[in-house]
């Protein structure tokens, strides 16, 4: 589907895709009543997950990449809640939104720049025209692969973790898929941040003359959302997963 980039952030930070996850959540007293449609959810979770990541790899449209991305990160949010740990999902739903958010209005943030380029082969060497942007597409980036101690970890480590502790052949298929699928982002997130911002640049030399940071109402979002891309994790994460929570 394609939007605006305020409008995709929105989408795929808060609303529409990550509905099906919150239903799954609020469904569990259902879902529980059937191991077979359990095991099911974590099957199509981890392949989500996998392939998602997989299409992501090979990817030049900058809000692409992002895009599929989010459907990597929805089913590792699935597969936890076939594997029972509806909270576990919930809360990566719920981190997910801060740095997905973030790494969308960065991506526009640069669309903008480049003269409405979405092509990352024709970015290239913007880090010292928008430092700013690219501290923030850092970070997020960081948060997205499940960095330790950003807010994208304290969830989707947990994930992993419950799928390799299940001691379930399911549980062990999603943990495998996981793993290579987080391999996978942490590969695809650099290659973004490398074509876009550190490779040298193959943009158009009118378009750099007129690249600019965004101003202060572009700009203001973006800091919020980066420090709750490093620190809503750490805040939430015994509210919500700790031992004795009634989440």
């Amino acid at each position: 589907m394609e939007a605006p980039t305020p409008i995709s952030a929105l989408l795929h930070a808060a609303t529409l895709v990550t509905s099906g996850v919150y239903l799954v959540a609020r469904c569990s007293i259902i879902f529980e009543y059937s191991p077979v449609i359990l095991a099911f959810v974590v099957f199509l979770g981890a392949g989500t997950a996998f392939f998602a990541a997989t299409v992501g790899l090979v990817q030049n449209d900058i809000k692409k990449v992002i895009a599929y991305s989010t459907c990597s990160q929805l089913g590792y949010m699935v597969f936890a809640c076939g594997l029972s740990a509806y909270a576990a999902g919930i809360f990566h739903l719920a981190n997910h939104a801060f740095f997905k958010a973030l790494l969308f209005l960065a991506s526009g943030c640069v669309i903008h720049a480049m003269g409405d380029e979405q092509d990352m082969r024709r970015y290239g060497g913007l880090t010292k025209l928008l430092p700013l942007t690219y501290a923030v597409f850092f970070i997020g980036s960081l948060s997205l692969m499940g960095f330790p101690f950003m807010t994208g970890f304290y969830s989707k480590d947990f994930i992993l973790e419950v799928a390799f502790g299940s001691f379930t052949q399911m549980g062990q298929f999603a943990f495998i898929l996981g793993t290579v699928g987080a391999v996978f982002t942490a590969f695809y997130s650099f290659r973004l941040l490398y074509l876009t911002f550190l490779d040298k640049t193959r943009a158009n030399r009118l378009v750099l003359s007129s690249a600019h940071e965004p101003g202060f109402f572009m700009s203001f979002p973006l800091v919020f959302l980066t420090f709750g891309s490093v620190f809503f994790g750490f805040f939430l994460k015994d509210a919500v997963l700790g031992i004795g929570s009634t989440f």
